[in-house]
């Protein structure tokens, strides 16, 4: 959101440079604001648009003296705060050369007032000057036909003639317009200026910048033909033309083609093994998406993560239409022979397309592959099925909880009550998301502050009703609930903050959440409704594990020092699994163990004529003995006991990669295979939410391209047009510096000084 804001503001620097943004809205100002607008002498309906367009902006927005660009039709009250300095330019680089410019008009369509005839006066002056200015009634100002700035009628016609070139460049070409004002619109030509002068804005440059802006907010090119969109930005420079959005969509999907070549040329570089995951959702317009995302692990033991395409799936959306989609992705990626998971989202189609891709590489003997379903989503389904018995009283605290969180003095009433009652310190707003993360919040506020929830219900009772209130059934039903999942909420907790939460890690957590529900359906004291709904859940959990037991997701387990041979599921740990994985180690990754070691001598010593002594020779003897169990580095390191859990896997992987040289390539490709199809926090907390607004509105012709190059951007992959990469930093620098010039004290000393 910083980078979306920051991309939004510096689109309005360029416009005005003096433009101040804040965090909070101004509604003190709103009543000053509207009277200094209802002074403009432009277009009614601009003005009311304009009016609502600050009002309803979540951002903060303050105008000051500035070195501005011309306004339209405003009268003297704003016209002495905004006014152009020569010597400053706006726009110092030139990014894409062969784009087709816009035409850019400064001019203005408001007409002037009425010339009302006066008394001569006693002392008269002449000037080419006095024709662009009309006397005031009272007779004692000047007033500017153009822009209305008043003078006074002392003033001598060099300050007026400073004005109308510094203010109307081109003014001395349409005197015969401005003398006819009244009676139709006023047309100023901008003079062409030499490069060094900078009364110029590069209109390019600002949708340079707002093409960024739509990227990072995920938002369609058709939001900027929005009238209040357009007349927001009119409101801060009449001037101003912005590119239609078709042509936003032609640059975006050029963009996407620039962009993603270099994508291409990124993984060919790659020499690990690749893993993929697949996640599908539908839009608004019923269109059903894939999402191919790409994940290795680099030569730094870094993890890399990389969306590669989004896809559209054709009528009838399954599993042959899903895997002829992904097969044309790899195939244009080049990655099809390197290819060693997919993870998918669970779906009956996905696997179904997952098990075709298995069978046809197989068939050419490009090399293992495996497909293994999404523990973040059966998880998902193992909670709700817990939390169905519970959806009623849930649903009753979250009304309570959006109360809460609406009302400021609801909610610290709440908090004095809570520190009171000493039921905990509570962070308003709360979460109050449908999702596993908002759900447990309602559970936890009942559970560990029922006292203060009860007080602040009777409290209020005329303005939120007695409804609220939970009886005593509802109470013994959030308590068991609390107590049954809250080691459900920690796994979800652990997976979410992991760093890279590995196939080990998860089939570990998942194995606890097992034993779990095992437990409730055990015990004696759990009520009869709980153990129904662990029934179904355990259900899930099983048929999860049948997945997943596997002899690559057996290798993926093992390979992480923390869970190694000592904490891997039951249903995992085979002989015959560490047999197959040994003779996979052996064939694929190493073709001689410790030969030297085999013979007991170091190959130096041979050849210098045997130089080891009669009882080293017996000791090695003996010692081999005890080596037979660590005849190879996969036998070595599993002979050691595993890491703590709190440990840095890949960090861990970086500092032994010297000790175990052959099995930390093998590691490499292997905790690249991806637990989960989605990232955790997406799907249990209310990031979920913005995330699928984001997709599920966002119009076929904009999905692929956006959505893709947000995804880049973010991981660091150049923004380019054709062969042009796009400083956007240098834009913004440049906006900044604009905005800094301007609001210097010099700059505020000249401007009171005209």
């Amino acid at each position: 959101m910083e980078k979306i804001s920051a991309t939004l503001s510096h689109a309005a620097l360029f416009l005005f440079p003096s433009l101040s943004l804040g965090s909070d809205p101004l509604h003190a100002d709103l009543h000053q604001l509207q009277s200094s607008l209802s002074d403009f002498n432009c277009n009614s309906i601009l003005r009311q648009n304009s009016i609502m367009s600050l009002i309803n902006s979540p951002t903060r927005v303050t105008v000051g003296d500035a070195n501005y660009m011309d306004w339209t039709g405003v009268n003297n009250h704003y016209r002495t705060a905004y006014k152009v300095d020569d010597q400053k330019s706006v726009m110092d680089v030139a990014l894409i050369s062969n784009m087709d410019p816009v035409n850019i008009g400064l001019g203005c369509s408001d007409k002037a007032g009425p010339v009302t005839s006066l008394k001569p006066r006693k002392k008269t002056m002449t000037s080419v000057y006095l024709k662009f200015f009309e006397t005031a009634v009272d007779g004692k100002t000047r007033r500017c036909k153009f822009c209305g700035q008043s003078y006074s009628i002392a003033t001598a016609t060099g300050n007026l003639g400073r004005h109308l070139a510094n203010r109307h460049p081109g003014y001395d070409k349409s005197g015969d317009a401005v003398s006819n004002s009244a009676a139709r619109p006023i047309t100023v030509v901008k003079k062409s200026q030499p490069q060094g002068k900078a009364n110029q804005v590069d209109y390019d440059h600002l949708n340079w910048l707002l093409v960024r802006w739509l990227v990072l907010a995920a938002l369609p090119p058709s939001i900027l033909e929005e009238k209040w969109v357009v007349n927001s930005y009119k409101f801060l420079n009449p001037c101003i033309q912005l590119w239609p959005s078709d042509k936003y969509r032609t640059v975006l999907d050029e963009v996407f083609r620039s962009m993603r070549e270099d994508v291409r040329a990124l993984l060919e570089q790659v020499s690990s093994k690749l893993s993929i995951t697949l996640d599908f959702w539908t839009s608004f317009e019923q269109i059903y998406y894939m999402s191919v995302t790409c994940q290795w692990i680099d030569e730094n033991w870094c993890f890399q993560k990389l969306l590669i395409d989004i896809c559209r799936i054709p009528y009838p959306c399954g599993g042959t239409e899903i895997y002829r989609s992904l097969v044309k992705v790899l195939k244009f990626y080049n990655i099809e022979s390197r290819i060693l998971s997919c993870t998918h989202d669970n779906s009956t189609s996905a696997m179904h397309a997952c098990h075709t891709l298995k069978e046809d590489l197989d068939g050419q003997k490009i090399g293992p592959f495996c497909y293994i379903p999404c523990a973040a989503r059966t998880l998902n389904a193992i909670i709700d099925d817990g939390l169905r018995s519970a959806k009623q009283v849930i649903s009753k605290i979250r009304e309570f909880v959006i109360e809460l969180n609406a009302s400021p003095v609801i909610s610290e009433d709440f908090i004095q009550i809570s520190t009171a009652y000493q039921e905990g310190i509570w962070k308003f707003p709360l979460d109050i998301s449908a999702r596993w993360s908002g759900n447990y919040q309602m559970l936890d506020l009942v559970r560990k502050a029922g006292k203060s929830v009860d007080a602040v219900i009777r409290k209020y009772e005329e303005m939120l009703g007695s409804r609220m209130l939970l009886g005593s059934s509802d109470k013994s039903v959030v308590s068991i609930m609390h107590q049954y999942l809250e080691p459900f909420y920690k796994t979800t907790n652990n997976i979410c903050t992991s760093k890279v939460p590995t196939v080990g890690l998860v089939l570990f957590f998942m194995d606890h959440i097992s034993e779990t529900i095992t437990s409730c359906r055990e015990s004696r004291h759990s009520p009869e409704w709980l153990k129904n709904a662990a029934e179904e859940m355990a259900k899930k959990a099983r048929n999860y594990i049948h997945q997943v037991c596997n002899i690559f997701t057996y290798m993926t387990a093992i390979l992480d020092p923390r869970i190694k041979g000592e904490l891997i599921p039951d249903s995992l740990n085979s002989e015959s699994f560490l047999v197959e994985a040994r003779s996979h180690f052996i064939r694929n990754y190493s073709t001689s163990h410790f030969s030297s070691m085999s013979s007991g001598y170091n190959a130096q010593e041979i050849e210098e004529g045997g130089s080891v002594s009669f009882a080293e020779e017996i000791a090695r003897k003996k010692r081999r003995t005890t080596m037979t169990s660590a005849t190879d580095e996969l036998t070595q390191y599993l002979s050691d006991g595993p890491a703590p859990i709190p440990t840095d896997v890949l960090e861990w992987w970086k500092v032994n990669s010297t000790r175990y040289p052959r099995l930390s390539v093998m590691a490499r490709d292997f905790l690249a295979v991806q637990a989960t199809s989605v990232v955790p926090e997406e799907l249990f907390c209310g990031k979920g939410d913005e995330i699928d607004k984001q997709r599920i509105c966002m119009p076929h012709d904009s999905t692929q391209a956006i959505l893709c190059i947000k995804s880049w951007i973010q991981v660091g992959v150049k923004f380019k047009f054709k062969s042009t990469e796009i400083d956007y930093e240098r834009l913004m620098e440049l906006a900044a510096a604009a905005a800094a010039t301007d609001n210097s004290p010099a700059s505020s000393d000249k401007r009171q000084k005209l």
